[in-house]
């Protein structure tokens, strides 16, 4: 009888022995070849580079919060909790963000999550964690990044599942096994549940490599541009490879090795032999030939061809607005918009392993309620433009939709506009000086001695 709880299927991931193989038809672009491709093109190149450090300058800002289940005081007390853990740990939530995103540029990133005592500040000479609070509850002490390039294999189980990552980290170089269970797998995609996922980097990887090419010999031919193509007049003798002597062999690779290395730097200058036959004609000559100074191709175009496509892969086309003659304001706020939902889905994916992996492992460990549990969520990427914001309102209350007084989207404005928040309307009131007491008149004299008058 056929078990309910059974799975037949595989993934069809291709892996053996812990290592996922042909996977990647480029063999740059596989196992360890593929995290040293990427780690040139990150580092190396303008336009990924400046891509990167958009991406990374715009999630680092984003804020985070902590949404509690519901409105219950315990679960209000939870949601404090987790907050207090996030800013409690040895390294900011920033940076743990800034680890976590490695995952954009090698498909995936590894993220093992450490825990203390919440027993205080540290005493001197005590090696247990720091912490801000003193109620012995279990908090993250950090979320460290294990780095890509020690990766030596995956743990599968029967199923296909990931069970822990082996890495092999230097200096020691020793295999340390990490389960899941005390890790966070970040990944930019989970097809065939790959835990290396998919490098954003991928679909740039051929332009990349033919822009490279290019300038590489770009440079070359610019070199021998400015140096002249070098010419040798020499001894027939020296290229007969069947007769020549063994010191006309050396002289042979002597000028080979002159004519490779000619070249216009600090070191430029040749000494050449002045050698005559009997009949006075001379031997030996070198010179160089003018260059023609133009190409048949415009490397220039071809490279700027390149460089979109690049961008054009990452959603990034919009930083090359600024170095063009063409491009409106509407065309690039219509594609930092479509850049902005593109890190909005990626920011989605981290929120997702936080709170799914991250919130319930620490709730566990404290022995919370499992089943109302306080979320982690990221704000906005950007602020919405104050003038479209101030049109639509405008319609709406033109259209007859009441909006004031709402108390929660006057906050939204005030929140997007940079204002100061509204205060208490008891702050608002100034207050009353206190009446100032009313001087009596003084009274008639001459009647006060009437009353002293006896009767």
């Amino acid at each position: 009888m056929p078990s309910t709880f059974r799975e037949y299927g595989q993934s069809g991931l291709q892996r053996s022995a812990g290592i996922i193989t042909e996977e990647e038809f480029v063999p740059a672009l596989s196992g360890r070849a593929a995290i040293r491709t990427f780690k040139d093109m990150r580092d190396n190149d303008p336009v990924v580079g400046a891509i990167f450090y958009a991406i990374e300058a715009y999630i680092r800002q984003v804020q985070w919060r902590v949404d509690p289940y519901g409105e219950e005081p315990k679960d209000l007390e939870d949601a404090t909790f987790i907050e207090e853990c996030m800013e409690d740990m040895s390294m900011t939530w920033e940076d743990v963000v800034s680890e976590a995103l490695t995952c954009l540029e090698f498909g995936w990133s590894f993220l093992e999550i450490g825990y203390k005592r919440r027993n205080g500040p540290q005493t001197e000479g005590s090696k247990k964690p720091s912490s801000k609070f003193t109620d012995s509850k279990i908090g993250w002490r950090k979320m460290p990044l294990r780095a890509q390039e020690s990766l030596d294999k995956w743990v599968f189980d029967e199923e296909g599942g990931i069970q822990a990552m082996v890495q092999r980290p230097a200096p020691d170089y020793k295999d340390i096994e990490i389960p899941m269970r005390a890790a966070l797998l970040f990944r930019t995609t989970v097809k065939k549940n790959n835990p290396e996922g998919r490098s954003l980097l991928r679909n740039a990887y051929e332009p990349w490599y033919y822009k490279r090419r290019i300038q590489m010999i770009e440079g070359v031919g610019i070199e021998r541009d400015l140096a002249g193509l070098p010419f040798a007049e020499v001894d027939p003798a020296i290229l007969d490879v069947a007769n020549r002597t063994e010191a006309e062999t050396g002289i042979y690779n002597s000028i080979l090795d002159i004519l490779k290395g000619v070249r216009r730097d600090a070191q430029d200058g040749i000494m050449w032999p002045t050698t005559y036959d009997a009949q006075g004609n001379q031997l030996y000559k070198f010179s160089l030939l003018s260059s023609g100074g133009s190409r048949q191709f415009d490397t220039s175009a071809i490279i700027d061809r390149y460089v979109k496509h690049m961008a054009m892969t990452l959603l990034a086309d919009f930083i090359m607005l600024g170095h063009e003659a063409v491009g409106s304001f509407a065309l690039a706020d219509s594609k930092t918009a479509m850049f902005g939902i593109a890190l909005g889905s990626i920011l989605d994916m981290m929120e997702g392993v936080f709170n799914r992996y991250a919130i319930p492992r620490l709730c566990q460990l404290n022995g919370m309620d499992m089943t109302r549990l306080p979320k982690i969520a990221h704000g906005d990427i950007e602020k919405p433009d104050l003038t479209v914001l101030a049109g639509f309102l405008s319609s709406l209350s033109s259209a007859g939709m009441p909006l004031f007084p709402d108390p929660k989207l006057q906050e939204f404005i005030r929140d997007v506009a940079g204002l100061p928040e509204k205060q208490d309307e008891e702050n608002d009131v100034p207050t009353a000086k206190p009446p100032t007491p009313k001087q009596e008149e003084p009274a008639d004299p001459g009647a006060e001695e009437e009353e002293k008058v006896p009767l």
